[in-house]
């Protein structure tokens, strides 16, 4: 197993193969999850079957309900683009952020590559958090963001809102990252009014996601890539893609021991 930790964000991770992990292999994933935000597994020839096996190993599947679960693999989801008139639409987020206990991770399994664009987007929580000018920091510490559901339809016994600190320590680090989602699943900031909420959420936002702080993964036949979603806001860049862009998409609950 060697480790190239990228500048921005994420590590990638080759000469490893996903289907012979042992213990000891997965929870050094998990460190460098929980460290560096995104793993990058280039050139792994699996199918479904072996990516579930693989994600089982790092804890209980989560599947988003209101998703469209991919056909005879109901714990994975289909990401593509392929017969849409219009192309997919994708905000920096993180998954699922609207219920008590969200994802720890995410996963992506190239299926099928474009020609051209279709990169995922990732930016770095923690430094968003500690370059956070010292007064933005004062006026929200120990404050909570009130997250809820959009754009899905769920059943009436769903969860559908939670609240989580803006600043969220990572239960294996104990680091802090800035915890946010997408604007339109940020109802409330706790203490403020709907005015202030929504410019403190939108000044979050751009601050989190500059260029600087942005990793862009360009995707290769064969990879995986998976995400702390404690870490990381994500994003799929759609604009000027040219061809089939296909992911299989699964999630895990919890940080493992």
């Amino acid at each position: 197993m060697n480790e190239n930790v990228l500048a921005t964000v994420g590590v990638e991770v080759t000469d490893i193969d996903l289907g012979t992990l042992d213990e000891d292999a997965v929870d050094h994933l998990r460190d460098l999850l929980a460290e560096h935000g995104v793993l990058v597994l280039p050139d792994q020839q699996i199918d479904d079957e072996q990516f579930l096996s693989f994600l089982r190993r790092f804890g209980e599947l989560a599947f988003t309900e209101g998703e469209q679960p991919l056909a005879g693999y109901p714990d994975l989801n289909v990401i593509s683009n392929v017969g849409r008139d219009t192309p997919p639409r994708s905000q920096f987020h993180v998954d699922t952020s609207y219920v008590a206990q969200p994802p720890a991770y995410t996963a992506l399994r190239a299926v099928q590559i474009p020609e051209q664009g279709g990169e995922t987007v990732f930016t770095n929580q923690y430094r968003a958090y500690e370059t956070l000018p010292a007064d933005v920091r004062d006026r929200l510490e120990g404050r909570t963001i009130h997250h809820v559901v959009t754009g899905l339809d769920l059943d009436d016994q769903a969860e559908t809102a939670a609240d989580h600190p803006v600043f969220r320590p990572h239960p294996r680090t104990g680091r802090i990252a800035l915890y946010l989602s997408t604007p339109q699943r940020c109802a409330s900031v706790s203490g403020l009014s709907a005015d202030e909420s929504r410019a403190t959420v939108e000044q979050l936002l751009d601050h989190s996601t500059r260029e600087v702080n942005c990793l862009r993964h360009r995707w290769a036949p064969g990879d995986v890539v998976m995400w702390d979603n404690g870490v990381v806001l994500h994003k799929a860049d759609h604009s000027g893609v040219v061809g089939n862009r296909v992911m299989h998409r699964g999630m895990v609950t919890g940080y493992g021991r």
